[in-house]
């Protein structure tokens, strides 16, 4: 239901475009977000943004990654510029739904996956 695009092999230097669309019967799309998996290294944070626009990113890809939705898509990108060989990593976007609320009035959120999409950067 979460579709990721956009990944290929660039030189250092050079710059990609992600994007990650949420498909099907969704509620209201809390959180999305971009995380990065490198081989034998755990899943970090990339860059997330909430449904109001804000934005936080990891300190490594801070100035260079930018993180923006469309809303009425559903769709998250990740703008990667100025890429590094340690960006090289598979890139997994996630989106967390709103599914209701509890009695105490607090969101019932639960988080979906897309597949990943390899992005390599040669030296």
């Amino acid at each position: 239901q979460l579709q990721a695009s956009g990944g290929g092999l660039v030189q250092t230097g050079g710059s990609l475009t992600l994007s990650c669309v949420a498909s099907g019967s969704f509620g209201n799309i809390s959180l999305m977000a971009w995380h990065r998996q490198d081989s034998g290294k755990q899943r970090e944070l990339v860059a997330h943004i909430t449904n109001g626009g804000e934005t936080k990113y990891a300190d490594s890809v801070k100035g260079r990654f930018s993180i923006s939705r469309d809303n009425a898509k559903n769709t998250v990108y990740l703008q990667m510029n100025n890429l590094k060989p340690e960006d090289t990593a598979v890139y997994y976007c996630y989106a967390d739904i709103l599914k209701g609320y509890t009695i105490l009035n607090i969101p019932n959120l639960q988080r979906y996956w897309g597949q990943g999409t390899q992005v390599t950067v040669s030296s």
